[in-house]
């Protein structure tokens, strides 16, 4: 037997002990679920899980390989959150709009084993989370060429929800038609205002009509549907060959870098991450906006983000959103959110989350 097949031979051996103790991990974890489930524990627990990852990296004695380890335990207690969420029936996790939006592919990425749950409406995403019926939402939030998604900023404001993490999407827009169609027949293209935004320059060079649609992936199921080779829709490659259309023209969008970032909304709020987000209001008095940004930056904290909203129902009064790098679980955090307590007339955490 040659080194290779030794080696190879050994490999076998290892995979096939590991599955048999891959199998009594999950029975471990199912154990673990049960236990969380009748104490009404959150299925993750970053505490115990940074304890899990530091213990194991001392069991290796060869320095080069600990970044491997990291990374495979890492993944081990990813595999372990998503099962214990199967067996509690938490894993059930809402989008807006139909298979192949690009809520729905990053819904994919960051949930592999969930139950994706469609609903019509962000507004119903966030209501589907509070009831219960689905245990995260992931909603769009900020575009890098658009900018905001003011409606989901809006709805956090006016929801008990909280931001449980975040995650940056490379967006590509690409013209997809009718199987058979020319770029020379297209009149009339469809997509969400955002992918119209964001390919304007393009739709412009063409002189196309275009006409917006709730989202990328239900514009180009519309066209598919319509069997007319004049429509064509702009969405994702993904969405294409769900829906059988053959792709025109790719990357129609100008921005190069074209990138969607999306949260995820749950009802708890998480113990751990790098960055914070609050929600506040101030008076209408001179100063006080210059006041919090005062006592953030004196507080050493990095602001990365700052936005602005009108309040619903309180014409020309706005309230605050802004993203801090730090957490909020150290004393330093905690003392400034008592000072900012003392000079906003409301001020509460939004999220807490990695990115």
């Amino acid at each position: 037997m040659d080194l290779l097949q030794d080696a190879r031979s050994r490999i076998d051996q290892i995979d096939k002990e590991m599955a048999r103790l891959f199998q009594e991990r999950m029975e471990a974890v199912a154990d673990v679920a049960a236990y969380k489930d009748a104490h009404d524990l959150p299925v993750l627990d970053e505490a115990r899980e940074e304890q899990v990852i530091r213990k194991n990296l001392e069991r290796i004695e060869r320095e080069e390989l600990k970044p491997f380890y990291r990374q495979y335990i890492q993944m081990q207690m990813d595999i372990s959150k998503q099962y214990q969420a199967r067996v509690l029936g938490r894993d059930r996790v809402a989008y807006q709009g139909v298979e192949g939006a690009f809520a729905h592919i990053a819904l994919t990425r960051l949930f592999p084993q969930a139950k994706a749950r469609s609903y019509p409406t962000w507004e119903e995403v966030f209501a589907a989370v509070e009831k219960g019926e689905a245990e995260y939402g992931v909603l769009p939030f900020e575009n890098s060429s658009a900018g905001d998604v003011s409606q989901v900023l809006d709805l956090c404001y006016t929801h008990n929800l909280y931001i449980t993490g975040m995650y940056d999407l490379p967006v590509q827009q690409n013209l997809l038609a009718l199987p058979g169609a020319k770029l020379g027949d297209i009149k009339t293209v469809y997509s969400h205002p955002q992918g119209l935004s964001q390919s304007e320059q393009f739709l412009k060079s063409l002189h196309l009509e275009s006409q917006s649609y709730p989202n990328t992936a239900a514009a180009a199921q519309y066209v598919a549907q319509s069997g007319d080779k004049t429509k064509a829709a702009i969405a994702s490659l993904e969405t294409a060959r769900l829906y059988g259309l053959e792709v025109l023209v790719e990357q129609v969008n100008t921005e190069g870098t074209n990138t969607t970032r999306f949260i995820v909304v749950g009802r708890r709020l998480p113990n751990q991450g790098n960055r914070f987000s609050l929600l506040f209001t101030v008076d209408h008095k001179a100063g006080q906006l210059a006041r919090v940004i005062q006592v953030i930056g004196q507080g050493g904290f990095n602001m990365e983000c700052i936005k602005s909203r009108p309040m619903p129902h309180v014409p020309f009064e706005y309230y605050f959103y802004v993203e801090l790098v730090g957490s909020p679980t150290a004393d330093q955090s905690r003392q400034l959110l008592e000072q900012l307590g003392e000079i906003c007339r409301t001020v509460r955490i939004l999220g807490i989350f990695n990115r």
